[in-house]
């Protein structure tokens, strides 16, 4: 029960404080600002819950994990359940919190969610956004990884992954807003409307298929520290 509070708070408070970054600071930091939020707040939650669950928040990341062989599927579908609650705690939140502003609309200042094409950000296509979401999530997942690994330098582990989720925002938010994450896109994307909730399968496949490819990498020995 204590991994799975921790996987709540760590993603309500990954979804609430990156998108709220976005929604409510966006004009006044900018793309980089944003960047940042997303990334310390995952480097905050890092070393606040990462002893208790390993500081999942992120059902990409959990499959990974379970693909690389380092836990088991019925453990990974509590951390899923508590990652996605506490996204959609952290996006109603955020909405209300948002809705405090009397021009502020979900419809028309959105909540943060992810999506592409026309009317959205750079307007990338389905196919750009596809392989973006697919590749950064492999990448991130990698970095995971090998952060806490055998060998690793366990104190660095936070930072190197939040440092890692702050350059793929950099690179990726034209793109797709980034979500390399399924729960944070569900969150927001169940109050954002009707064009969020149909792209939303988007965020869900290519960032899982990236976690897992990222994981059988590990799993067959590729990059796993055990074996160097």
């Amino acid at each position: 029960m204590k991994k799975m509070i921790a996987e709540f708070i760590g993603t309500f408070t990954l979804v609430l404080l990156g998108c709220g970054a976005a929604v409510i600071a966006g004009a006044d930091i900018g793309l980089t600002g944003i960047s940042f939020a997303f990334g310390l707040a995952l480097i905050g939650m890092a070393y606040g819950i990462g002893p208790v669950s390993g500081c999942h928040i992120n059902p990409a990341v959990t499959l990974g994990v379970v693909a690389s062989g380092r836990m088991q599927m019925p453990e990974a579908v509590q951390y899923m359940i508590a990652q996605v609650a506490g996204a959609i705690a952290g996006a109603l939140v955020l909405m209300i919190i948002a809705s405090g502003k009397a021009d502020y609309s979900v419809a028309g200042n959105g909540l943060g969610q992810n999506g592409w094409g026309a009317g959205y950000l750079g307007e990338y296509t389905m196919a750009a956004a596809f392989v973006f979401e697919l590749v950064a999530t492999f990448l991130f997942v990698t970095v995971i990884l090998g952060a806490t690994g055998a060998g690793a330098p366990s104190a660095m582990a936070g930072l190197a992954i939040g440092l890692t989720l702050v350059v793929i925002h950099l690179v990726g938010i034209n793109v797709t807003g980034v979500s390399v994450n399924p729960a944070r896109s569900i969150g927001p994307a169940l109050f954002a409307g009707a064009t969020a909730i149909s792209q939303l399968w988007l965020f869900i496949v290519a960032p899982i298929i990236g976690g897992v490819l990222a994981g059988l990498v590990f799993k067959v020995g590729l990059l796993d520290g055990d074996d160097a």
